[in-house]
C-alpha cells in the first residue's frame, strides 16, 4: 500500500474532509444567527419574589458559577431560593437575558433574570402584549391603553386600540414617507441648486476680481436665484409642517409592566404587533418583511436596527470598480514581465517585489492611499477644477473612487501573478506555430496567446474581488464611514459621484461588533451582516466564473 501511496492518499482526503468540516461550520454558524436574528420572538412577563416586574423577549439562556459579591447584592427573599439552585446544581445559577426595550424609561436595553428569583407561576406570556419597533429609542414594549386622535381619547379597550392603530398606520406611514421624500429630494435638490449657484459666484470672483462688472452680474443672477430657490423652500417646508401635524395628531397610549406610562406617536413607529397572538403564517410574514426591510432599507438606531441597502450598494459598487481597475494593469504588467522584459536583474527585483507586496499588511496599502490619493493627486484635483469649493475638500478627502484605487493596488500582486502563471502555461509549440503563419508578436499575444490563457486571467480577477470586498482596514482611512445618507449615483447631474464617501458591509460589520452603543442588541446584526456579505461575494464570483466560463468557449474558437 506504501508503494502506490495509499496512506498518504487517505491522509490528504482527510486533510480535505477537515478543511471542508470547518468551513462548512463556521458557514452554519453564520448562517444560523444571521436567519435567527429578524425571526420574531414571543414576548414574557416575568415576576420575581420581590414583586418586580420585566416584560420583553428572551434572548438568551446560560448557566454561570456566581460570585459570593452577586449572592449578597441580592434582596433578602432571592437569597434562600439561589442558595437552593446552588446546592442543587453544583454551584451553578441559570438565568435569562430579556430585551426589555423603552429605554427612555428604563436607560437600559437588557436585562439578566435568574430563574432562581422568579415567584411561583411568575412567568406568563400576556395576549396584549405589543411589540413597537420605533425609528428611535429602539423597541417599546407595553400593553395598550388608549388610542388618541387629535388628543382625544377614541378608544380604550385593547382590541379596538389595536383595530384603530391598524386603521391608521397605514395612512400615517405614507404621509411619513411624502414627508422624507420631500426632505431628502425636493430640499435637497434646492440646496444643490443653491450651493451651485454659490459656487458660480465664487468662481467669478476667484476669476475676475470682486469690485469686477462680471462679478456684479454674477452676483445679480445668484440673488435672483436665491429667492427663486428660497420661495420653492418655503413651499416645500410649509408642506413638511403639514404633513408632521397630520402625523402628530394620532397617538397610542401604552403602559408598561410596571405601571408606567408612554405615549407614542404613530409616525415615529415603524412596525407593531402583538407577539403573542401570532399564528405561524403571521410569524413567517413578519420574518419575511424583516428580511425585506434589512437589504433594502437604511439603517437606524447606531445601525443596530433597520437595513443595510446603502452599505450592500456601496460594497458593490466599489468591489467592481476595484476589478474594472486592477485587471487592465495586471493583466498589462503580466504580459510585459512575461512576453516582452528580458531576464535580467531588474525582472528578478520587480518579480520580487511584486510577490512581496502580496505579503504586506492592508493597513498599509490605506495609509499610502490616505497620503498619495486623497491628501496629493485629490488635492491637486481640487486645486485645479474645483479651487471655488475650497478649503472644503471635493476629492481632497476619502470617497468611493480612491477606495477603488487603494483596494486596487492591494490585489493588484494577485492578478499579476494569476496572469503570469496562465501565460507560462500556454505551450510554446503555440507561439512557434504562430511566428511561421507570419504572425507579429502582438497578434500572436492577441489572438493564440491570450485566449489559451483566459482562464487562468479571471480567475486571478475573482481572487482579486473575494478579496477586495472583504478587505476593511483600508477603507476606513481612505473613504468608508458609519452612516453615508447619500449614494454615489443618485437624481443629482453627473449622476455619479466618485468624490463621495460610502457604507461598506465589512466596516458596517466592524462597527456593529466594536462600536455600538447597544452591543446585545447589535450581535445578532453581525451574523446576518457577515452572512449578507458572504453572499455578495458569492454572488460576485460566481458572476465572474460564468463570464470567464463564457469567454473561454467563444475565444478558444478565435485561436488560429
Amino acid at each position: 500500500m506504501a508503494a502506490y501511496g495509499e496512506p498518504t492518499l487517505w491522509v490528504m482526503g482527510g486533510a480535505l474532509m477537515i478543511a471542508l468540516a470547518m468551513i462548512l461550520g463556521l458557514l452554519g454558524l453564520i448562517a444560523y444567527h444571521g436567519f435567527r436574528a429578524l425571526w420574531p420572538l414571543p414576548v414574557v412577563q416575568l415576576e420575581t419574589r420581590d414583586g418586580s416586574v420585566v416584560l420583553g423577549e428572551v434572548t438568551r439562556r446560560e448557566r454561570f458559577h456566581p460570585s459570593p459579591e452577586l449572592i449578597d447584592s441580592l434582596p433578602e427573599a432571592v437569597r434562600a431560593a439561589v442558595r437552593e439552585e446552588l446546592s442543587s446544581t453544583g454551584g451553578w445559577l441559570r438565568r435569562e437575558l430579556v430585551r426589555i426595550g423603552n429605554f427612555e424609561l428604563t436607560n437600559e436595553h437588557f436585562r439578566w433574570v435568574l430563574e432562581a428569583e422568579l415567584a411561583p407561576q411568575g412567568r406568563q406570556f400576556p395576549t396584549w402584549a405589543l411589540v413597537f419597533e420605533r425609528r428611535a429609542w429602539g423597541r417599546f414594549f407595553g400593553f395598550p391603553k388608549a388610542f388618541r386622535i387629535d388628543e382625544q381619547v377614541v378608544a380604550d379597550k385593547p382590541d379596538e386600540i389595536w383595530r384603530l392603530f391598524r386603521e391608521h398606520h397605514g395612512d400615517v406611514l405614507q404621509m411619513w414617507q411624502e414627508q422624507r421624500r420631500l426632505q431628502r429630494l425636493d430640499l435637497g435638490l434646492i440646496n444643490h441648486q443653491l450651493e451651485e449657484a454659490r459656487l458660480n459666484l465664487r468662481s467669478c470672483e476667484l476669476r475676475y476680481g470682486r469690485p469686477s462688472p462680471q462679478w456684479q452680474q454674477a452676483q445679480e443672477e445668484f440673488e435672483k436665484k436665491q429667492k427663486e430657490l428660497e420661495a420653492q423652500a418655503a413651499e416645500i417646508a410649509q408642506r413638511i409642517n403639514e404633513l408632521g401635524q397630520a402625523m402628530a395628531r394620532f397617538q397610542i397610549v401604552l403602559q408598561t409592566a410596571d405601571g408606567q406610562e408612554s405615549t407614542l406617536a404613530l409616525g415615529d413607529v415603524v412596525r407593531a404587533y402583538p407577539a403573542n397572538q401570532l399564528s405561524l403564517w403571521k410569524k413567517w410574514q413578519l420574518y419575511l418583511a424583516r428580511i425585506w426591510e434589512f437589504v433594502s432599507d437604511e439603517p437606524r438606531e447606531a445601525n443596530s436596527e433597520g437595513g443595510v441597502f446603502p452599505a450592500i450598494f456601496g460594497t458593490v459598487l466599489m468591489t467592481l470598480l476595484m476589478a474594472f481597475a486592477v485587471t487592465p494593469f495586471g493583466v498589462i504588467a503580466a504580459i510585459y514581465l512575461r512576453e516582452y522584459a528580458r531576464g535580467g536583474l531588474i525582472t528578478s527585483v520587480v518579480r520580487i517585489a511584486v510577490n512581496n507586496l502580496a505579503g504586506v499588511p492592508s493597513i498599509v496599502f490605506g495609509v499610502f492611499g490616505l497620503g498619495f490619493f486623497c491628501y496629493t493627486v485629490g488635492a491637486t484635483i481640487d486645486q485645479l477644477f474645483f479651487e471655488e469649493r475650497l478649503p472644503n475638500p471635493t476629492y481632497g478627502s476619502g470617497g468611493l473612487l480612491w477606495a477603488s484605487l487603494t483596494l486596487a493596488l492591494l490585489t493588484l500582486p494577485v492578478v499579476i501573478v494569476a496572469t503570469e502563471e496562465a501565460l507560462a502555461a500556454v505551450p510554446n509549440s503555440l507561439r512557434e506555430g504562430s511566428y511561421a503563419c507570419g504572425a507579429t508578436k502582438w497578434q500572436t499575444i492577441r489572438r493564440v496567446v491570450l485566449p489559451r490563457a483566459m482562464p487562468g486571467i479571471l480567475t486571478g480577477m475573482v481572487l482579486s474581488m473575494a478579496r477586495g470586498a472583504g478587505e476593511v482596514a483600508p477603507l476606513m482611512l481612505v473613504g468608508a464611514v458609519k452612516l453615508a445618507p447619500e449614494l454615489p449615483i443618485d437624481h443629482i447631474f453627473p449622476y455619479f459621484h466618485p468624490e463621495r464617501s460610502f457604507m461598506h458591509l465589512g466596516f458596517h460589520i466592524y462597527d456593529l461588533g466594536f462600536q455600538s452603543q447597544n452591543s446585545e442588541a447589535a450581535k445578532p446584526m453581525v451574523f446576518a451582516t457577515a452572512f449578507l456579505l458572504i453572499l455578495i461575494v458569492l454572488v460576485l464570483n460566481t458572476l465572474a466564473i460564468w463570464i470567464r466560463a463564457r469567454l473561454r468557449r467563444r475565444m478558444m474558437g478565435l485561436e488560429f
